[in-house]
């Protein structure tokens, strides 16, 4: 029987492919036939130093080393899965942050995508094919002003960016999609929770819930775990959804409200 998904033979980047939903990508993409290659400042053991790179996405010089290990290692690239996203952005809301904080964000949330896209996209078009997957976040819609302007700032500017591409190279095969997360139960998201219920003299579960009530409640209970994600993200790299571009797809258990 025919797997519902393949990814057979795809060349693909996948950024940021060391923790979190990017990890459950690379690992799901791999399972799924794909030749994957990805990022991270440093590598973690467990994943082969031919299909690494150790770049800082952050700078120009670092989306150009890049970009050259895509054409060496790969030849090419058929999906580009741009899973580089954080913020570290301080708390006190938008006084606080100065220019160093907004060049930070936009650097780590936009830039990276932007540059990668201007390197890598060109050689799509001229195969006549392709696929451009930007994982934006929910916080675009509903950003939290205390502590994450800058980052809410930085990646609606990615979502108006992805669509402006995708309506620029579409009709010449390449599709360009997004991926809005709500918040995912990674690594961090854990730790976060355990913080926060040690603080409030409760269990995990407790600190979980203070985090969903932060964002106005999950109604389907819980977060999203990163495999979740990556199952989004395989689907609309996939020939399944061929006729799928210029749109975002919401993954949050329901997070954003609805008119």
């Amino acid at each position: 029987m025919t797997p519902f998904i393949t990814l057979d033979g795809k060349r693909v980047l996948i950024t940021s492919g060391t923790r979190g939903a990017g990890a459950a990508t690379v690992a799901l993409f791999r399972e799924l036939g794909a030749l994957v290659l990805t990022v991270a400042r440093s590598r973690p053991d467990t994943l082969d130093n031919r299909m690494f790179v150790s770049a800082d996405l952050t700078t120009p010089e670092g989306c150009a080393t890049l970009a050259a290990a895509v054409r060496e290692r790969l030849g090419g690239v058929d999906v580009i899965v741009h899973m580089l996203g954080g913020s570290s952005a301080p708390a006190g809301g938008f006084a606080t942050l100065g220019d160093a904080e907004w060049s930070r964000e936009l650097n780590l949330n936009l830039m990276p995508a932007v540059r990668l896209d201007r390197e890598l996209v060109p050689a799509m078009v001229a195969q006549g094919h392709g696929v451009v997957i930007h994982v934006t976040s929910i916080q675009r819609q509903l950003p939290l002003p205390e502590a994450t302007t800058a980052y809410a700032a930085a990646k609606a500017a990615l979502s108006t960016y992805s669509k402006s591409l995708s309506k620029e190279v579409s009709p010449k095969g390449v599709r360009v999609v997004r991926v809005s997360p709500g918040w995912i139960e990674t690594e961090a998201a854990v730790r976060l929770a355990e913080r926060l219920a040690r603080d409030a003299g409760t269990d995990y579960e407790g600190g979980k819930r203070i985090i969903m009530d932060s964002l106005g409640g999950i109604p389907i209970g819980g977060p999203s775990k990163p495999e979740d994600i990556a199952n989004l993200i395989a689907f609309l790299a996939s020939d399944r959804a061929r006729t799928i571009t210029g749109t975002e797809y919401v993954i949050d258990g329901g997070t954003v409200p609805t008119a």
